[in-house]
């Protein structure tokens, strides 16, 4: 069964690669983010993507992020997150790409745990992508309680876009 709407967001661990001000080039050490824990208390942007470096993820969906970042913090969002299947090191070299320094926190559910509580995972396999992958999602979070979840339906953006998650906010 999938997420929906005024359900308590699962508890899940996640991991990133944080950016580093003083020395953006670098790559650091992983960092664990427990999801109850950092966004108790906060009104969280959460979207998915198949995969980091994807057409339609890269050409599509990251940019509207990109762009509207600040607008969603404008209208009261503390986090705005990314996640995807790839590792954490492929995350932060896609968010270094989009130049989101910690605008964005890119998260990776590689082992899809998160996706899999969520019950928002496809199989890959038939495209060479792996048997767990994420689907195309985007979650609003307020205080752990899920208060948007936008499912894509077919393939491309509409309902995890940004401009549909900054009319839900």
């Amino acid at each position: 069964m999938s997420i929906k709407v005024g359900d308590i967001f699962p508890d899940a661990v996640l991991t990133y690669v944080p950016y580093d001000a003083k020395n953006p080039e670098a790559c650091g050490l992983p960092q664990q983010l427990k999801t109850h824990a950092a966004f108790k208390g906060k009104k969280v942007v959460l979207f998915a993507v198949p995969g980091a470096f994807t057409p339609t993820c890269s050409e599509e969906h990251m940019p509207g992020y990109v762009q509207s970042v600040g607008e969603m913090k404008r209208k009261g969002a503390d986090i705005v997150a990314c996640v995807a299947s790839n590792d954490q090191f492929v995350m932060h070299a896609w968010g270094k790409s989009y130049n989101v320094k910690d605008d964005i926190l890119m998260l990776s559910d590689a082992n899809g745990d998160l996706g899999s509580a969520l019950g928002l995972v496809n199989d890959g396999t038939a495209r060479r992508m792996g048997p767990i992958r994420l689907a195309r999602f985007a979650i609003i979070i307020d205080d752990l309680k899920v208060v948007y979840v936008g499912v894509e339906p077919a393939p491309g953006v509409t309902v995890s876009g940004a401009p549909a998650v900054i009319a839900k906010l």
